[in-house]
């Protein structure tokens, strides 16, 4: 058994929420205090991980009961947190909707596979936040890449990883799928 000092509920919230409840709530916490996070978003899996590197806090791991993920993350030390930054080259929906007429681009959607079943992008790959890691290489780095979740704080996380990665031609569509006024196309026969 994990010990904790705090348990914060995020059950029953889709992404961005539980990363903002989780922001929220480590500030109240001292530093080297563990809180664990209750989600039911699959996605936060990837999301707390890709959140914890970014903010200098520390992912200590999670673990599965039934539909429930609990996420343990250890609060960082001021010598050791360091301040959120987000991806400066970014884009938005009517830019990047311009954009898709182009031979030379790839929008990669980094939602969760059932996310992107029922609408996404028409050509838009799918490589799920918390895969991209192991995945990166299916991309070719010739190609400007637009990157795309729900709400632009995934694919802020994924930017940020393909850079690390050496793709310099990569660009963070904020606006995400929930404002996309686009066409769209499903998959989920």
């Amino acid at each position: 058994m994990i010990k904790t000092d705090r348990i914060l509920d995020a059950k029953g919230l889709a992404c961005p929420m539980p990363i903002v409840r989780t922001k929220k709530a480590m500030k109240d916490l001292e530093p080297g205090q563990v809180i664990e996070v209750q989600a039911t978003d699959k996605g936060s899996l990837a999301d707390m991980k890709a959140w914890a590197k970014s903010s200098g806090n520390q992912y200590l791991g999670s673990s599965e009961e039934g539909n429930v993920l609990k996420h343990y993350l250890r609060k960082a030390d001021e010598s050791e947190g360091k301040d959120e930054v987000h991806f400066p080259h970014t884009l938005a929906n009517s830019e990047l909707q311009k954009q898709l007429s182009r031979d030379d681009v790839i929008v990669l959607d980094v939602r969760e596979p059932a996310e992107y079943a029922f609408g996404h992008i028409e050509g838009a790959v799918s490589i799920p936040l918390g895969e991209l890691e192991e995945r990166a290489g299916e991309l070719d780095s010739e190609k400007e890449i637009f990157v795309i979740c729900r709400t632009g704080n995934r694919s802020d996380f994924a930017v940020k990883q393909l850079t690390e990665k050496g793709f310099s031609r990569v660009k963070n569509a904020v606006e995400g799928m929930s404002q996309w006024e686009g066409p769209t196309e499903q998959n989920n026969a």
